[in-house]
């Protein structure tokens, strides 16, 4: 797929910015990170950093993923962030559209998961070395077919939320990796950082940043 590597040609969307924190709604199909090679340098880091040089990296979202992404203004606030993403602190809801019609209104998925070496980087369920992975979900509605989610992950595992909505059947719609047939066949990966919410890192109050879904 890095062949296939196209980046958006939008401009840089600033959600919040302060002398600590630096909020952006991240676009898909960019990657938050440099790949291995020239043609995966443009990322969402170089991005904000030719415009705010000192940001640095708390977290990521995969290529595909929109949404809410936090950066840092200074080192002690890296520092600060990163021990809240460690500790399970911070709150992340996203939204999804899955395959097929969620008849449940609500649940919660608890499988473990480590990543598939031969074919990384995907990710699977094993119940003897996978990591725990939890994930709360709630259906919004039901559109042609598919179904519009909102996902609590409790866990912050590589593909945590792809993964999970594959195995209980209702695969995330245009997601690359574990969606087939016409699951597949969508415009973007249908999974969105609605919110984030963590503590301020000057003070301690709590903050909440939202980024509305564009599906």
């Amino acid at each position: 797929m890095d062949s296939e590597y196209r980046p958006p040609d939008v401009p840089l969307e600033v959600l919040h910015e302060d002398a600590e924190l630096l909020v952006v709604n991240k676009p898909h199909g960019l990657l938050s990170v440099p790949g291995k090679g020239d043609h995966l340098s443009d990322c969402l880091i170089t991005r904000v950093q030719a415009a705010f040089p000192q940001a640095l990296l708390i977290h990521r979202l995969d290529r595909d993923t929109s949404g809410v992404m936090i950066f840092a203004q200074t080192k002690a606030a890296q520092r600060h962030l990163g021990l809240q993403f460690e500790k399970r602190q911070t709150k992340k809801i996203y939204v999804a559209r899955v395959w097929g019609e969620v008849q449940d209104k609500c649940g919660v998925v608890d499988l473990p998961l480590i990543v598939d070496w031969p074919n990384r980087p995907l990710q699977h369920v094993n119940f003897e070395t996978g990591k725990e992975a939890v994930t709360q979900w709630r259906r919004i509605r039901i559109e042609d077919g598919t179904t519009r989610v909102r996902l609590k992950p409790q866990t912050g595992r590589s593909h945590q939320l792809r993964v999970h909505m594959k195995e209980i059947g209702h695969p995330i719609l245009g997601d690359p990796f574990y969606a087939s047939g016409p699951a597949l066949e969508f415009p973007r990966m249908m999974l969105h950082a609605e919110e984030l919410r963590l503590r301020h890192p000057e003070g301690g109050r709590g903050m909440t940043f939202r980024a509305p879904c564009p599906f």
